[in-house]
């Protein structure tokens, strides 16, 4: 490669990291006149890379939006960072694209990387290891993804087509609030204004998404990620438990997440770190794995509802005995 054709890549590169960079700045950094820098932004829009000439006191180049992708120049932390995200986006199921385009576009970078940093990267990627499973998550669809990101920027009422988990399809319309990314899925948080409740929906299982006229009011009250782990918390599943619990919110929420339990707002407020009795609500379809969550809590803790749970506990607690007399 010859040395103007060089600094051509390097005047891209420098453009690429942002904001408006005027000819002396340019010019220092590449070691050539003004007039050079002129000539080198010529080649770059001949190339078609749209560069923008800002005029003023501040003026210089900055990149514009154009018509296609422009070469992108990436250092090697920067390329690292990148084929780091797609290997994470992969494991974790966070993706909105088929497997197919995760691939190719790690394979295209890992192509171009100068020989030591691919070294380096195969080095990390054989001594990395997830504590999960790689995500077998249904992606969603990428322009579901966008429309509904702009529903939620400027407050427009959505129409969806959904599948619920009974399998049943119907349209239905969302005044969306948030996109939350959670274990290894994307949901849509939001009110149905047909019946004024809040609706928590997977991406995947959205069919076709489309911006309404109109608008709505910005919502108060919690964020769209607390929403959605409440709209688990509080799922309309067969057992609905009640507990009290003597201890700090830090302490049970370390076995029992917002995800999975609603502590009283009214108590919960205030010092969180007091040790004190607290009121626990969990909505779940089976009680058997209670019992050893509130043993791994080590707090004195009082059933309140269901029985069945206090049944669970009482010979949780005899089968441990037994167990440390060796009976």
């Amino acid at each position: 490669m010859s040395r103007p054709t060089g600094r051509v890549l390097t005047l891209l590169e420098l453009l690429q990291s942002g904001g408006t960079r005027t000819v002396a700045e340019l010019a220092d950094r590449l070691g050539v006149e003004g007039r050079t820098v002129r000539r080198y932004v010529a080649q770059l829009i001949d190339l078609g890379v749209a560069v923008e000439s800002v005029r003023g006191r501040h003026g210089g180049y900055r990149l514009a939006a154009g018509y296609r992708l422009p070469p992108l120049m990436l250092g090697d932390d920067e390329a690292l960072a990148v084929l780091l995200g797609l290997v994470a986006g992969r494991r974790t199921g966070l993706t909105t694209t088929e497997r197919a385009a995760n691939e190719t576009a790690s394979a295209k970078i890992r192509r171009v990387l100068p020989r030591h940093l691919a070294r380096r990267l195969d080095i990390l990627l054989e001594a990395l290891d997830f504590t999960d499973r790689p995500g077998e998550f249904a992606t969603p669809d990428a322009g579901t993804l966008l429309t509904l990101a702009g529903a939620v920027r400027h407050r427009r009422p959505v129409a969806l087509r959904y599948t619920d988990r009974d399998g049943r399809t119907g349209e239905r319309t969302l005044h969306a609030y948030g996109i939350v990314a959670h274990a290894g899925r994307w949901y849509v948080t939001g009110e149905d204004p047909r019946i004024g409740e809040n609706r928590t929906l997977r991406l995947d299982r959205i069919a076709d998404a489309r911006a309404l006229p109109g608008s709505f009011p910005a919502p108060s009250g919690p964020g769209p990620a607390e929403r959605v782990l409440s709209a688990f918390a509080t799922a309309a599943y067969r057992h609905r438990v009640t507990l009290r619990i003597h201890g700090t919110v830090e302490q049970i929420r370390a076995r029992l997440p917002a995800s999975v339990a609603v502590l009283d707002e009214a108590e919960a407020d205030g010092d969180h770190t007091a040790e004190r009795w607290r009121r626990v609500e969990l909505h779940v379809e089976r009680l058997d794995w209670l019992p050893p969550v509130l043993a791994s809590l080590d707090r004195p803790f009082v059933v309140e509802r269901p029985d069945a749970l206090r049944d669970l506990v009482a010979a949780l607690a005899n089968r441990l005995a037994s167990y440390a007399r060796g009976v």
